[in-house]
C-alpha cells in the first residue's frame, strides 16, 4: 500500500499511552514507498531514546497521516520564502525535491537556521540545489558560530528582512521551533506578509 501525501505535510506517532509525537515527511511524494524522518535525539526524551537505543528494523509502531496545512501551493505564482529551524529542514527538503520533480519554475529562497555548522546535516544537498538551479537559493544562518564562519548570523527572520524588506508579494514556509516560527510571523506581517500566505507547522519539544 502506498502512503499518499502533500510535499511537507506530517505524521503522529502514537505511544501506547495515548501520546503522540509529530514528525514531518521529509521526502518528496513520488518517492511513496517509504516515510522519510528527520529525528534528533532529544536527551532524556523518552520517545527520541526509544529510536535511537532501542527501535530495531521489522518492529511495529502506530503512525496516523498525513497531517498539517505546511505543503506548497502549487496553483500559486508567488516567490517562495522557506524558513528551517534545526529538524525543520525535514519538510523543506520535501518541498524542493517536489518542486525538482515537478520542474516548478517560481524562485525558491530557503534560510536554514542552526546554532553551529555542524548542525547544518545536509548543508551540501541545499548548496547543490543552489548551484543546479537558478530559481533555487539557499543561505544558511547560525545563532553560535565560532571564529571561522564568515556566513550569515543571528536570527533567521532578520536575515530574511536584510534581503527582502518588502514581502506583500511572496509567501512564506516556516518549519521548526515555535518561538523561530512565531517571530518570523511578526516580524514580516509589518513588512507585508499577507498572515494567510504564511505557513507554518511548528512542534514543541514533549517533555515525557
Amino acid at each position: 500500500m502506498r502512503f499518499q501525501f502533500f510535499a511537507g505535510q506530517y505524521i503522529d506517532f502514537i505511544l501506547k499511552d495515548g501520546r503522540r509525537r509529530s514528525f514531518s515527511i521529509a521526502n518528496a511524494p513520488h518517492i511513496d514507498g517509504i516515510i522519510e524522518l528527520h529525528v534528533r535525539h532529544i536527551q532524556g526524551g523518552q520517545f527520541t531514546g526509544e529510536i535511537f537505543d532501542h527501535m530495531k528494523i521489522d518492529d511495529i509502531v502506530r503512525i496516523e497521516g498525513p497531517l498539517g496545512s505546511f505543503y506548497l501551493r502549487e496553483d500559486s505564482q508567488r516567490p517562495v520564502i522557506l524558513l528551517a529551524g534545526g529538524t525543520g529542514f525535514a519538510p523543506i527538503n520535501g518541498i524542493i525535491e517536489h518542486v525538482l520533480r515537478k520542474n516548478i519554475k517560481r524562485e525558491f529562497y530557503i534560510y536554514w537556521g542552526v546554532r553551529t555548522f555542524a548542525d547544518l546535516y545536509m548543508h551540501e544537498r541545499a548548496q547543490q540545489w543552489a548551484t543546479a538551479h537558478a530559481n533555487i537559493h539557499y543561505t544558511p544562518v547560525l545563532s553560535d558560530p565560532d571564529d571561522n564562519w564568515q556566513g550569515r548570523k543571528g536570527f533567521l527572520h532578520d536575515a530574511v528582512l536584510q534581503d527582502f524588506n518588502d514581502l506583500s508579494g511572496f509567501e512564506v514556509y516556516a518549519s521548526g521551533p515555535p518561538a523561530m516560527v512565531y517571530a518570523g510571523r511578526d516580524a514580516f506581517v509589518p513588512h507585508g506578509i499577507d498572515p494567510q500566505n504564511y505557513y507554518s507547522d511548528a512542534f514543541e519539544f514533549s517533555n515525557d
